[in-house]
Formats: C-alpha cells, structure tokens, sequence
C-alpha cells in the first residue's frame, strides 16, 4: 500500500491592503456623477457674488473715507483730486483731545452705555425667563411697543418729570431713559432664548434639591451667556450711539460723544478734520466689540428661529 503524499495547501490569493482613504471601484461607481450648472444657475451664482460685494463696498467706503478724512486738512477732504494723495496729518485728533476735551465726552458715554446696559440685563433678562416660562400671551409684543413709540415724542415729558425731581443733566436720566427702549430688546432677545433651553434641565436640577431661582441661576443662565452677550451688546451700542436723549436732557458735564460731534459745526463752517476724527474715536470702540462677540450675537439673534 503506497502512502501518498499530502500536498500543502496552496495559500489563497489576499487582497493588496487598501490605501487609507482610498475608495473601491465600487464606492465610485456609486458616486452620481456632478452636473455641469446651468447657464441660469451660473448667473444666479454671479449675480449673488456681485451683490454681496456691493453690500460690503456699500458699509466699507464710508467707513474708508472717513478714516482717510480724519487725516486730511479742510482744503484736502473737499478736493476730489486728493482723495487718496494727500499729505496725512494728525492735528485734528490733537484739536479732539485737546482743545474739545473729549475724554471726558468718552468717559461720559462708557459710564451711560455700561450703566444703561446693566440695569437693563438686571430687569430684562429675569423678566424674559419669566415670559418665556410662563407663557403670558402677547408680552413680549407688548414690550417691544417702546421700540415703535418715537423717542421725540417722550422728551418733553420726561424732561418736565426729571426736572421736578432735579434729575436732569446727571447720569441717572440718561440710564433711565436709555433703558426704556434697551429693555424690550432684551426681553425679547432673551425670551427667545429661554424658550429654547429644554424644561427637563431644570427639573432635574430642582429633583436634586434646587429651588426655582437656583435652577435659573446654575443651569439657565449658563446655557444662555450667548443669548446674554447679545443683548448686552446691542444695548451698549444704543447707548453709545444715542444722540436725541442726551441732547436734550444733559449738560456740558454729563454730555456724550455723539453729542460733542456737535461742537465740530457752526451756522458759518464745519471742520470736517475734526469732525472725521471725532466720528472714528466713537466708531472703532463699537466695531471692535462687534468683531470680537461676533459668534455670540448671531447665535443669540437666531436662537428658537428653528424652533419647531
């Protein structure tokens, strides 16, 4: 009996190790294939680009002229010929801060603009929790009536009411008064973000052992800083920019920048050197705090927008 040999097995054929990342023939062939756009789709396209850049060149060229102004002379801002070639100077920032005074203009308005916006976030942002939880019906449309009531309409009350209690040309009329219109804005931002923070979180924290308000203060309002940074900003830039409020209700040592700009214009002249100075000194502060929470304002204007 003759013994046969067993043949080792042959080893089977393996597949060569796949590249990271690499796709199969199969994976491509899966992938629908990218149509070439439409001449109207390519149009739209253009036509959507052409139009964000004259949005952009619309906000940036006044803001570029400006600039370039504050280092002009009279006779180079009303020349066409030196618009962009002209000898730069910096004596109209010296004329600001030095024979305007206008530090104390700006110290003025940061002191109005941080109080204003404070106090409005102290009333506003408990009275959005309570909005928004609650569901009182038609509040916030109620409050936002003061953005619609035309401030010019208020001053002569206010200013005959503040008057009797010796409260004109302090800074305390021109908190009170800023908040009448910062406040519903915060209401409103604020409610909608509230709404939009889910109720279980606060259960549980109240399952735990927390009350109402230590809910509110631990889970709510840590969940809603963006909410909070949006409301305070545009509360400061209102208060920043008001100009009719203190025209009317300040004096020479409560007065804020907007107002000051004034002193730049005569009935005979206008000194367009300082004027431009002047009108930077109040614009970068602003756009600054723009640029830097600018993630938080958009997260707090869109928050419950897709709420469903």
């Amino acid at each position: 009996m003759t013994a046969t040999a067993h043949q080792p097995a042959r080893p089977s054929a393996s597949r060569s190790p796949r590249a990271p990342g690499a796709s199969t023939p199969e994976e491509l062939a899966a992938i629908p294939e990218r149509r070439p756009l439409r001449p109207a789709q390519r149009a739209a396209g253009v036509a959507r680009a052409v139009g964000i850049v004259l949005v952009v060149l619309a906000f940036l060229v006044p803001l570029l002229w400006m600039l370039l102004a504050s280092f002009k002379t009279n006779l180079d801002v009303v020349d066409p010929a030196k618009t962009f070639t002209f000898s730069p100077t910096t004596a109209n920032y010296g004329t600001v801060f030095g024979a305007q005074a206008f530090g104390d203009f700006i110290v003025n308005s940061v002191v109005v603009g941080i109080g204003s916006t404070l106090l409005a976030l102290v009333i506003g942002v408990p009275a959005a929790y309570a909005v928004s939880r609650y569901r009182v019906r038609s509040a916030t449309g109620f409050l936002l009536l003061a953005r619609v009531i035309p401030g010019v309409s208020l001053l002569i009350p206010w200013y005959y009411l503040f008057s009797q209690v010796q409260l004109v040309g302090t800074y305390a009329v021109l908190v009170l008064t800023h908040i009448f219109v910062t406040m519903p804005l915060v209401v409103a931002i604020m409610s909608s973000f509230f709404e939009g923070v889910p109720g279980e979180l606060e259960e549980a924290a109240q399952i735990d052992g927390c009350s109402r308000i230590g809910a509110f203060a631990r889970v709510v309002l840590p969940l809603s800083v963006p909410g909070i940074a949006t409301s305070a900003i545009l509360s400061f830039i209102f208060s920043w920019n008001n100009f009719l409020f203190a025209l009317v209700l300040s004096d020479q040592e409560t007065r804020t920048l907007p107002v000051a700009i004034v002193n730049f214009t005569s009935y005979a002249s206008v000194d367009w050197g300082g004027l431009m100075a002047a009108a930077v000194i109040i614009t970068v502060p602003v756009m600054l705090v723009a640029l830097v929470a600018q993630r938080y304002v958009v997260s707090g204007l869109t928050a419950g927008a897709t709420k469903g």
